[in-house]
């Protein structure tokens, strides 16, 4: 890990507590209307980063978490505990890693040398998808439908920073939006215990 990556690493505690009070970082949106999605989430699919593709429809029945992911950024710690929420969800939750370089360029490797950082530091066995935009025009299918109140049913909120997370529940339905300070052990408290 490079002297860059444990210094943000260990600065990850204290700016999560500052930046979830203060700032939109720590902001959670939920779907209190049950709004059903105009464009089925079971119709999109990805491309992984190992290159096979992955289709949505075979999540049916299960929630999915899509989180936008970077290796140089002061929340990267949190696949730790990504992997972790994994792991312990079992078959029930599926995460789903989206690599960009949308924030401050801190996601500059290609598709192999983030699998590797993400093998190599934090043991990650959830899928990463092939790095791409996740805001603006260039933006991938999978964040356009997150984003699109028109698609979704609800939600226009993009991510404001690397490790925003968006969950879908087993019916393909978008019921939150959680800031990048949100961690995913309160994520994991609300798709499971609420």
């Amino acid at each position: 890990m490079s002297i860059k990556r444990a210094l943000l690493k260990l600065a990850y505690p204290l700016y999560r507590i500052l930046t979830k009070q203060f700032t939109e970082r720590g902001k959670i949106a939920i779907n209190t209307s049950d709004n059903r999605p105009a464009i089925s989430f079971y119709s999109l699919s990805i491309r992984l980063n190992n290159g096979t593709f992955l289709q949505f429809d075979d999540l049916r029945g299960r929630k999915a978490l899509i989180v936008n992911t970077a290796s140089d950024c002061v929340y990267t710690s949190q696949f730790a505990a990504l992997e972790q929420l994994y792991k312990h969800a079992g078959g029930r939750l599926l995460i789903i890693g989206f690599p960009s370089n949308d924030f401050n360029n801190q996601e500059p490797g290609t598709d192999n040398d983030i699998a590797r950082f993400c093998e190599r530091n934090y043991n990650i066995s959830f899928p990463l998808a092939a790095k791409s935009h996740v805001t603006g025009s260039e933006k991938n299918a999978v964040y356009k439908w997150l984003t699109g109140e028109e698609k979704n049913g609800w939600n226009s909120r993009e991510p404001v920073w690397n490790f925003s997370k968006y969950l879908v529940n087993e019916a393909g339905i978008l019921t939150h939006y959680f800031g990048p300070s949100v961690t995913p052990a309160q994520v994991y408290h609300t798709a499971f215990e609420e």
